[in-house]
This record gives C-alpha cells, structure tokens and sequence, in this order.
C-alpha cells in the first residue's frame, strides 16, 4: 500500500496572472523551477472541485469545457473549483505532484472537504492523488487510463465515479470497467452508447450526470 501523504503544512501561494472578478482569477504556481496555471472560481464555504485534463493538459476540460461550466453552476452553490494544469504534461508523478499542491492550496483556502475530477490521462492522476490526500473526499474520473491508477481499491471508502463512452478511439471503454471491478465501494459506472473519447456526443447527459454526483458527493441535497 502506498503511503499516505499529508501536505497541508505546507503554504503555496500563486500569482495571480488576471483578476476577472472578485471571485475569478488566473493563477501561476512555480515550484521546481517549472510553472503551471490555473483558474479559480472561489466562494465561501469549506467545498472545492479541483479539476484536470488528459496528457496534454489545459484547463477547460472535456465536452467544450464541461470543467468551466461546472464551475460556473456550483460556484453560486458555496464551491469553489480550480482548473489546473500540469507543470509537465505526460509525466505521472510529476501530474500527481501538482494535483497534490493544488490540494495544499485550496486547504490554505479552508476547503475541507475536496473533490477531484480527471479526464483521460487525469483520470489516473486523481485517482492516485485522492489515495494520497486525506483531504479529498471523492474522486470521478472520465475517459481513463489504467496505468498508475491499479491500485485504485485503496481509494475506498472514498465515492469513486467513473464514465466512458463506448466508441472511444483513443482508451477503450474496458478501461473504465476493469477500474470498476477493482475498486472497492462505494463505486459507480456509466457508459454512454456512441459516445467518443473527449465526451461531446454525450455532453448534455455528462454535465447532468456531473451535477447530479458533485451534488450528492458534497452533501449539497442536504443543505437545499
């Protein structure tokens, strides 16, 4: 088992690169000598989505920018989400390490109570990052690979959400359902008939499926 590893004492402040709005801001880390970026929606309240993309990273997500219209839905709902590229695209551990500190970063924000979303090649690294972080509290990951997520029966009891569409070209959809046989509860699947790798034959019925799960993994039903 891979140990867990608790990086809240550790203080990371970006740069802001544009300020849009009081709540709306683009962000820099550096670490390492190496830059990545983000975009944060921030609001009051102890909940965030942190989200990530596939092996070549970038910021708005699957199905034209499912991340971005997620976070602009949840935000007037007391959740705060940041978009976060990769210092190195591709490289695992090191995509691990930045979701990592982007974990440390919202709990400088006093967000308890995290979610990790991933696509493709992210889907893996959020898996293995929400193993590593005591401070995330449910994983769902689109489109993903196997590779450095097999271990993903040590996310339980974490909520674990995977989807796939069956026409993927790029990762079969047996991807997602040998991740599901492996990991323990709770745990869901969907699969979306005919829909391809980046997920936009599917959007519509991906961003109610994606509102529906976040809505229940942060507790969100209970407080309407």
């Amino acid at each position: 088992m891979r140990p867990r590893i608790d990086k809240t004492r550790t203080k990371i402040e970006p740069v802001v690169t544009k300020q849009e709005s009081d709540s709306v801001k683009n962000i820099q880390f550096n670490k390492h000598g190496a830059a990545n970026i983000g975009r944060i929606h921030e609001t009051p309240g102890d909940k965030a989505v942190l989200y990530v993309f596939g092996a070549g990273g970038g910021l708005g997500g699957p199905a034209g920018g499912m991340y971005e219209r997620m976070a602009v839905k949840f935000q007037p709902l007391g959740v705060t989400s940041l978009q976060l590229d990769y210092r190195r695209p591709g490289y695992f551990e090191d995509c691990v390490d930045d979701v990592l500190s982007g974990i440390v970063y919202l709990s400088s924000l006093e967000k308890t109570d995290i979610v990790l979303v991933g696509h493709s090649f992210g889907g893996a690294v959020v898996i293995r990052s929400g193993i590593q972080s005591d401070e995330v509290s449910a994983v769902a990951a689109l489109s993903s690979q196997t590779v450095g997520a097999e271990n993903v029966a040590e996310l339980s009891p974490k909520p674990l959400l995977l989807i796939h569409g069956t026409d993927d070209e790029v990762l079969p959809h047996s991807c997602s359902m040998y991740l599901y046989r492996e990991a323990l509860e709770p745990k869901e699947m969907i699969l979306y008939e005919g829909c391809r790798h980046g997920l936009d034959q599917c959007r519509d019925d991906l961003d109610k499926a994606m509102t529906s799960w976040l809505t229940e993994v942060l507790g969100l039903d209970r407080q309407a």
